[in-house]
C-alpha cells in the first residue's frame, strides 16, 4: 500500500452483477456503478443471518451503497462495503420464472465481459443494464426480446454493433438477404463470403427494432424469426468476444412458443 494512503469512503449507485462466497461468512459482491465503472467488494458478514443488508446483495438489484476504499484504484483492488440502501431490488420480480431469470444472468454477465478494466466508468452500459433488468422486473415484453434488445444495445456501447440497413463490408444500403458474422452483419450479394446465412427479411426487420426500441414491432414478431434472430445475435456477440458467455446456453426460451 502507498505510503500514506488511507482508505477514504465514498457512494455510488450499482447495480450487482455477480456474488461469490469468501470464507464462512463474507462475499465478494461484483458491481457496474453509475460512476466508477466495474468494481469488486467485500461485504463482511453478510451471509450470516443476523446481517442488516445481506439481502440487498443479491444479484440484479440496483442499490446505493457506500464504500470504504479508493475511486482512483490505490491500495487494494477490493473495496469493503459499509453500507447498503436498496433502490429497487429487480430480482425479487422473477426469482421464480426461469426464462426472466436466465436472461437476467446472462446480462449481468454480458456486462461484467464488456468491462475489462476495473473503475472504467461506463455510464452508457450502466444504464442500459438498469433498463434492461427494469425492463425484465416489469414484464411487459418477453425476457427473450429483452435479452437479445440488451446484446445488441451492449454491442453498440462495446463498437460491435452488426450491420442490419448496410453492407457490412461496401456500405451498400438496404436490406441485404445475406448475413456473415465474421463480415460484421448484412452483405451485399457482391461481398457476400462463403457460409453466410440467409434469415429472413422478417428477422433483419426485427434485429432493427430491437436496436431502436421499436416495441411494436418486436412483441408483434413470430416465434421464429424470434428464434432466427437471437442464433444471429448470440453468434455475432460471442464471436467478438472471443469466448462462450457461460449463462448464454442456460437462457430458456420456450416462452418463445407461447
Amino acid at each position: 500500500m502507498p505510503a500514506g494512503y488511507r482508505r477514504q469512503l465514498y457512494r455510488d449507485d450499482a447495480v450487482v452483477l455477480r456474488v461469490q462466497k469468501l470464507g464462512e461468512s463474507d462475499r465478494i459482491v461484483t458491481l457496474l456503478t453509475r460512476r466508477h465503472g466495474r468494481l469488486r467488494a467485500v461485504a463482511r458478514g453478510v451471509r450470516r443471518t443476523s446481517s442488516r443488508f445481506g439481502a440487498r446483495l443479491e444479484p440484479f438489484g440496483h442499490i446505493d451503497l457506500q464504500l470504504a476504499g479508493s475511486p482512483e484504484g490505490l491500495g487494494s483492488a477490493l473495496h469493503s462495503v459499509s453500507q447498503v440502501e436498496a433502490v429497487t431490488l429487480y430480482g425479487k420480480s422473477f426469482l421464480t420464472d426461469y426464462p426472466r431469470y436466465t436472461a437476467a444472468s446472462a446480462i449481468c454477465e454480458t456486462a461484467e465481459r464488456l468491462t475489462p478494466v476495473e473503475r472504467e466508468p461506463a455510464l452508457r452500459l450502466f444504464q442500459l443494464t438498469l433498463g434492461a433488468l427494469k425492463a425484465l422486473s416489469a414484464g411487459e415484453h418477453s425476457g427473450s426480446l429483452v435479452l437479445d434488445a440488451y446484446l445488441l444495445r451492449a454491442m453498440a456501447f462495446a463498437g460491435w454493433a452488426p450491420a442490419i440497413t448496410e453492407c457490412a463490408v461496401c456500405g451498400t444500403a438496404g436490406q441485404h438477404a445475406a448475413f456473415s458474422v465474421p463480415a460484421g452483419g448484412s452483405v451485399c450479394p457482391d461481398c457476400r463470403p462463403p457460409g453466410s446465412a440467409h434469415p429472413s427479411p422478417d428477422t433483419l426487420g426485427l434485429m432493427s427494432a430491437l436496436s431502436c426500441g421499436d416495441w411494436a414491432v418486436a412483441d408483434s414478431s413470430a416465434p421464429s424469426v424470434r428464434r432466427e434472430c437471437s442464433g444471429l445475435v448470440a453468434a455475432h456477440l460471442q464471436w467478438h468476444m472471443e469466448r462462450a458467455l457461460r449463462s448464454l446456453p442456460l437462457v430458456d426460451r420456450r416462452e418463445l412458443n407461447l
